[in-house]
Protein backbone atom coordinates (compact mmCIF):
# COMPACT_ATOMS: atom_id res chain seq x y z
CA UNK A 1 0.00 0.00 0.00
CA UNK A 2 1.42 3.36 -1.02
CA UNK A 3 1.96 5.87 1.77
CA UNK A 4 1.87 8.73 -0.75
CA UNK A 5 -1.56 7.99 -2.22
CA UNK A 6 -3.08 10.75 -0.07
CA UNK A 7 -1.49 13.34 -2.34
CA UNK A 8 -3.91 12.22 -5.04
CA UNK A 9 -6.98 12.80 -2.88
CA UNK A 10 -9.32 15.45 -4.28
CA UNK A 11 -11.68 17.90 -2.67
CA UNK A 12 -15.15 18.47 -4.06
CA UNK A 13 -16.84 21.86 -4.01
CA UNK A 14 -20.50 22.63 -4.59
CA UNK A 15 -21.45 24.17 -7.90
CA UNK A 16 -24.39 25.95 -6.24
CA UNK A 17 -24.66 28.89 -3.89
CA UNK A 18 -27.21 28.60 -1.07
CA UNK A 19 -28.82 31.56 0.66
CA UNK A 20 -28.44 31.58 4.42
CA UNK A 21 -31.57 31.84 6.58
CA UNK A 22 -33.23 35.20 6.04
CA UNK A 23 -36.59 36.76 5.28
CA UNK A 24 -36.88 36.44 1.53
CA UNK A 25 -38.60 39.61 0.39
CA UNK A 26 -41.56 41.55 1.75
CA UNK A 27 -44.31 39.84 3.74
CA UNK A 28 -46.50 42.94 4.10
CA UNK A 29 -46.60 44.55 0.67
CA UNK A 30 -49.57 42.49 -0.47
CA UNK A 31 -51.41 43.16 2.80
CA UNK A 32 -51.57 46.98 2.65
CA UNK A 33 -53.03 49.52 0.25
CA UNK A 34 -50.57 50.15 -2.61
CA UNK A 35 -50.43 53.38 -4.60
CA UNK A 36 -48.11 54.41 -7.44
CA UNK A 37 -46.97 58.02 -6.99
CA UNK A 38 -44.69 60.62 -8.54
CA UNK A 39 -42.73 63.35 -6.83
CA UNK A 40 -40.94 63.75 -3.52
CA UNK A 41 -44.15 63.65 -1.47
CA UNK A 42 -47.70 62.53 -2.12
CA UNK A 43 -50.99 63.52 -0.49
CA UNK A 44 -54.04 61.32 0.01
CA UNK A 45 -57.38 62.94 0.79
CA UNK A 46 -60.07 61.50 3.04
CA UNK A 47 -63.72 62.26 3.79
CA UNK A 48 -65.29 61.74 7.19
CA UNK A 49 -68.80 60.69 8.18
CA UNK A 50 -71.93 62.85 8.03
CA UNK A 51 -75.12 62.98 10.09
CA UNK A 52 -78.60 62.79 8.57
CA UNK A 53 -81.19 65.30 9.85
CA UNK A 54 -84.90 64.75 10.35
CA UNK A 55 -87.09 66.80 8.02
CA UNK A 56 -89.86 68.17 10.26
CA UNK A 57 -91.88 70.51 8.01
CA UNK A 58 -92.92 70.78 4.41
CA UNK A 59 -91.03 73.28 2.32
CA UNK A 60 -88.37 73.78 4.98
CA UNK A 61 -84.96 75.16 4.16
CA UNK A 62 -82.44 72.50 3.16
CA UNK A 63 -80.04 71.72 5.97
CA UNK A 64 -76.49 71.66 4.65
CA UNK A 65 -73.80 69.56 6.24
CA UNK A 66 -70.17 70.60 6.48
CA UNK A 67 -68.47 67.49 5.15
CA UNK A 68 -65.27 66.78 7.13
CA UNK A 69 -62.10 66.42 5.07
CA UNK A 70 -58.67 65.12 6.06
CA UNK A 71 -55.37 64.51 4.32
CA UNK A 72 -52.31 62.31 4.85
CA UNK A 73 -48.83 63.02 3.50
CA UNK A 74 -46.31 60.39 2.46
CA UNK A 75 -42.67 61.32 1.92
CA UNK A 76 -40.68 59.00 -0.29
CA UNK A 77 -37.19 57.74 0.49
CA UNK A 78 -34.72 55.98 -1.79
CA UNK A 79 -33.25 52.59 -0.92
CA UNK A 80 -30.43 50.79 -2.69
CA UNK A 81 -27.97 47.94 -2.33
CA UNK A 82 -25.01 47.16 -4.59
CA UNK A 83 -21.95 44.95 -4.85
CA UNK A 84 -19.10 44.33 -7.28
CA UNK A 85 -17.95 41.01 -8.66
CA UNK A 86 -14.41 41.31 -9.98
CA UNK A 87 -13.91 39.75 -13.38
CA UNK A 88 -11.09 37.62 -11.95
CA UNK A 89 -13.38 36.32 -9.20
CA UNK A 90 -15.54 34.54 -11.74
CA UNK A 91 -12.50 32.68 -13.05
CA UNK A 92 -11.65 31.46 -9.54
CA UNK A 93 -15.14 30.26 -8.70
CA UNK A 94 -16.98 27.17 -9.93
CA UNK A 95 -20.26 29.08 -10.26
CA UNK A 96 -20.96 32.63 -11.43
CA UNK A 97 -22.51 34.35 -8.38
CA UNK A 98 -24.12 37.21 -10.30
CA UNK A 99 -27.72 35.95 -10.29
CA UNK A 100 -27.47 34.85 -6.65
CA UNK A 101 -26.23 38.33 -5.68
CA UNK A 102 -29.17 39.89 -7.50
CA UNK A 103 -31.61 37.61 -5.69
CA UNK A 104 -30.05 38.41 -2.30
CA UNK A 105 -30.37 42.12 -3.02
CA UNK A 106 -34.03 41.74 -3.96
CA UNK A 107 -34.56 40.00 -0.62
CA UNK A 108 -32.89 42.94 1.16
CA UNK A 109 -35.07 45.48 -0.64
CA UNK A 110 -38.18 43.52 0.35
CA UNK A 111 -37.14 43.53 4.01
CA UNK A 112 -36.58 47.28 3.83
CA UNK A 113 -40.11 47.63 2.47
CA UNK A 114 -41.49 45.81 5.51
CA UNK A 115 -39.43 48.06 7.80
CA UNK A 116 -41.06 51.12 6.21
CA UNK A 117 -44.58 49.70 6.64
CA UNK A 118 -43.94 48.65 10.26
CA UNK A 119 -42.53 52.06 11.13
CA UNK A 120 -45.57 53.78 9.60
CA UNK A 121 -48.04 51.53 11.42
CA UNK A 122 -47.11 52.60 14.95
CA UNK A 123 -45.10 55.75 14.19
CA UNK A 124 -46.01 59.37 13.52
CA UNK A 125 -48.36 60.20 10.64
CA UNK A 126 -48.40 63.56 8.86
CA UNK A 127 -51.82 65.14 8.35
CA UNK A 128 -53.32 68.55 7.59
CA UNK A 129 -53.41 70.63 4.40
CA UNK A 130 -49.63 70.53 3.96
CA UNK A 131 -48.92 67.52 6.13
CA UNK A 132 -47.51 69.72 8.87
CA UNK A 133 -49.56 68.23 11.71
CA UNK A 134 -48.24 65.12 13.45
CA UNK A 135 -50.50 62.37 14.77
CA UNK A 136 -49.32 59.52 17.00
CA UNK A 137 -51.13 56.46 18.25
CA UNK A 138 -50.09 57.26 21.83
CA UNK A 139 -51.79 60.68 21.65
CA UNK A 140 -54.87 59.63 19.69
CA UNK A 141 -57.90 59.28 22.00
CA UNK A 142 -55.61 59.37 25.03
CA UNK A 143 -53.71 56.31 23.84
CA UNK A 144 -56.79 54.11 23.53
CA UNK A 145 -55.34 52.45 20.40
CA UNK A 146 -52.55 50.85 22.41
CA UNK A 147 -53.16 47.58 24.26
CA UNK A 148 -50.76 47.63 27.20
CA UNK A 149 -48.32 44.83 27.95
CA UNK A 150 -49.94 44.30 31.34
CA UNK A 151 -53.31 43.27 29.88
CA UNK A 152 -54.25 39.68 30.71
CA UNK A 153 -57.35 37.70 31.57
CA UNK A 154 -58.72 38.45 35.05
CA UNK A 155 -55.42 39.95 36.15
CA UNK A 156 -53.57 36.65 35.89
CA UNK A 157 -51.73 34.66 33.27
CA UNK A 158 -49.17 35.59 30.64
CA UNK A 159 -48.38 39.21 29.74
CA UNK A 160 -47.20 38.05 26.34
CA UNK A 161 -49.69 37.79 23.51
CA UNK A 162 -52.87 36.38 25.01
CA UNK A 163 -56.54 36.02 24.14
CA UNK A 164 -57.55 39.09 26.14
CA UNK A 165 -55.25 41.29 24.04
CA UNK A 166 -56.77 39.88 20.86
CA UNK A 167 -60.24 40.59 22.24
CA UNK A 168 -59.32 44.18 23.01
CA UNK A 169 -57.83 44.74 19.55
CA UNK A 170 -60.97 43.38 17.91
CA UNK A 171 -63.21 45.45 20.18
CA UNK A 172 -61.35 48.68 19.41
CA UNK A 173 -61.82 48.17 15.68
CA UNK A 174 -65.43 47.07 15.98
CA UNK A 175 -66.24 49.96 18.31
CA UNK A 176 -64.82 52.41 15.76
CA UNK A 177 -67.09 50.95 13.05
CA UNK A 178 -64.15 49.65 11.02
CA UNK A 179 -65.73 47.81 8.09
CA UNK A 180 -65.65 44.09 9.00
CA UNK A 181 -65.53 43.15 5.31
CA UNK A 182 -62.03 44.66 5.06
CA UNK A 183 -59.41 41.99 5.87
CA UNK A 184 -57.66 42.44 9.21
CA UNK A 185 -54.03 41.51 9.81
CA UNK A 186 -52.06 40.90 12.99
CA UNK A 187 -48.26 41.25 12.77
CA UNK A 188 -46.42 39.46 15.56
CA UNK A 189 -43.03 37.97 16.34
CA UNK A 190 -42.06 34.30 16.82
CA UNK A 191 -42.34 34.67 20.61
CA UNK A 192 -45.97 35.72 20.30
CA UNK A 193 -46.75 32.64 18.21
CA UNK A 194 -45.09 30.56 20.91
CA UNK A 195 -47.31 32.25 23.52
CA UNK A 196 -50.46 31.46 21.56
CA UNK A 197 -49.49 27.83 20.96
CA UNK A 198 -49.65 27.41 24.73
CA UNK A 199 -53.21 28.76 24.80
CA UNK A 200 -56.15 26.35 24.87
CA UNK A 201 -58.40 28.58 22.75
CA UNK A 202 -55.84 28.48 19.94
CA UNK A 203 -54.92 24.81 19.99
CA UNK A 204 -58.26 23.22 20.85
CA UNK A 205 -60.64 22.27 18.03
CA UNK A 206 -63.46 23.34 20.34
CA UNK A 207 -62.46 26.97 19.71
CA UNK A 208 -60.42 26.93 16.51
CA UNK A 209 -60.88 24.91 13.32
CA UNK A 210 -57.18 25.28 12.42
CA UNK A 211 -54.96 22.58 13.93
CA UNK A 212 -52.35 25.01 15.23
CA UNK A 213 -50.30 22.46 17.16
CA UNK A 214 -50.17 20.05 14.23
CA UNK A 215 -48.96 22.78 11.89
CA UNK A 216 -46.83 24.54 14.49
CA UNK A 217 -48.18 27.92 13.46
CA UNK A 218 -51.13 30.25 13.89
CA UNK A 219 -52.52 31.53 10.60
CA UNK A 220 -55.80 33.12 11.63
CA UNK A 221 -57.92 33.60 14.73
CA UNK A 222 -60.65 35.98 15.91
CA UNK A 223 -60.91 37.54 12.45
CA UNK A 224 -57.19 38.36 12.14
CA UNK A 225 -54.80 36.91 9.57
CA UNK A 226 -51.45 36.38 11.28
CA UNK A 227 -48.11 37.45 9.80
CA UNK A 228 -44.92 36.52 11.63
CA UNK A 229 -42.06 39.01 11.43
CA UNK A 230 -38.71 39.31 13.19
CA UNK A 231 -38.51 42.99 12.33
CA UNK A 232 -40.84 44.38 15.01
CA UNK A 233 -39.24 46.74 17.51
CA UNK A 234 -38.24 45.43 20.95
CA UNK A 235 -37.65 47.76 23.90
CA UNK A 236 -34.38 46.47 25.34
CA UNK A 237 -35.05 48.02 28.76
CA UNK A 238 -38.43 46.30 29.24
CA UNK A 239 -38.35 43.34 26.81
CA UNK A 240 -41.66 44.55 25.35
CA UNK A 241 -42.31 43.81 21.68
CA UNK A 242 -44.57 46.23 19.78
CA UNK A 243 -46.93 44.15 17.65
CA UNK A 244 -49.89 45.61 15.79
CA UNK A 245 -53.23 44.76 14.24
CA UNK A 246 -54.71 46.69 11.34
CA UNK A 247 -57.32 46.77 8.63
CA UNK A 248 -55.70 46.40 5.22
CA UNK A 249 -56.76 49.85 4.00
CA UNK A 250 -55.50 51.43 7.23
CA UNK A 251 -51.89 51.38 6.01
CA UNK A 252 -50.72 52.78 2.69
CA UNK A 253 -47.52 52.00 0.78
CA UNK A 254 -46.62 54.65 -1.80
CA UNK A 255 -44.30 53.41 -4.53
CA UNK A 256 -42.43 56.05 -6.50
CA UNK A 257 -40.13 53.59 -8.25
CA UNK A 258 -40.62 49.88 -7.78
CA UNK A 259 -37.81 47.41 -7.24
CA UNK A 260 -35.44 47.37 -10.18
CA UNK A 261 -32.22 45.41 -10.54
CA UNK A 262 -29.38 46.26 -12.91
CA UNK A 263 -26.37 44.13 -13.77
CA UNK A 264 -23.71 46.12 -15.62
CA UNK A 265 -20.00 46.13 -16.34
CA UNK A 266 -18.05 48.96 -14.71
CA UNK A 267 -15.21 50.18 -16.97
CA UNK A 268 -13.95 52.33 -14.08
CA UNK A 269 -13.60 49.19 -11.92
CA UNK A 270 -11.53 47.06 -14.29
CA UNK A 271 -14.74 45.91 -15.95
CA UNK A 272 -16.02 44.31 -12.79
CA UNK A 273 -19.70 43.38 -12.79
CA UNK A 274 -21.90 45.58 -10.61
CA UNK A 275 -25.14 44.15 -9.24
CA UNK A 276 -27.44 46.96 -8.16
CA UNK A 277 -30.98 47.02 -6.74
CA UNK A 278 -33.03 50.05 -5.74
CA UNK A 279 -36.50 51.38 -5.04
CA UNK A 280 -38.24 54.58 -3.90
CA UNK A 281 -41.08 54.17 -1.39
CA UNK A 282 -42.87 55.68 1.58
CA UNK A 283 -45.70 54.63 3.87
CA UNK A 284 -48.23 56.13 6.24
CA UNK A 285 -51.01 55.17 8.63
CA UNK A 286 -54.22 56.32 6.96
CA UNK A 287 -56.51 56.18 9.98
CA UNK A 288 -55.77 55.66 13.67
CA UNK A 289 -58.99 53.73 14.28
CA UNK A 290 -57.80 51.06 11.85
CA UNK A 291 -54.52 50.33 13.65
CA UNK A 292 -54.09 48.90 17.14
CA UNK A 293 -50.68 48.60 18.77
CA UNK A 294 -50.35 45.54 21.01
CA UNK A 295 -47.53 45.51 23.56
CA UNK A 296 -46.26 42.01 24.39
CA UNK A 297 -43.88 41.17 27.22
CA UNK A 298 -41.03 38.85 26.20
CA UNK A 299 -39.32 38.73 29.59
CA UNK A 300 -37.91 35.26 30.43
Amino acid sequence: MSNQVTTAFVQMYSANLQHLSQQKGSRLRGLVRNEAVRGKSAFFDQIGSQVASVRTTRGADTILNDTPHARRRVTLADYEVADLIDDQDKLRMIVDPTSTYAQAQAFAIGRAMDDVVISAATGTASTGETGGTSVTLSAYNSGSQIVAATVRASGSGSTGLNIEKLRQAKFLMDNADVDPSIPRVLVVGPKQIQDLLATTEITSSDFNTVKALAQGQVTDFMGFNFVTSTRLSLASSTDVRSCFAYAVDGLLLAVGKDLHVRIDERPDKSYATQVYAAMSIGATRMEEDKVVQIECDESP
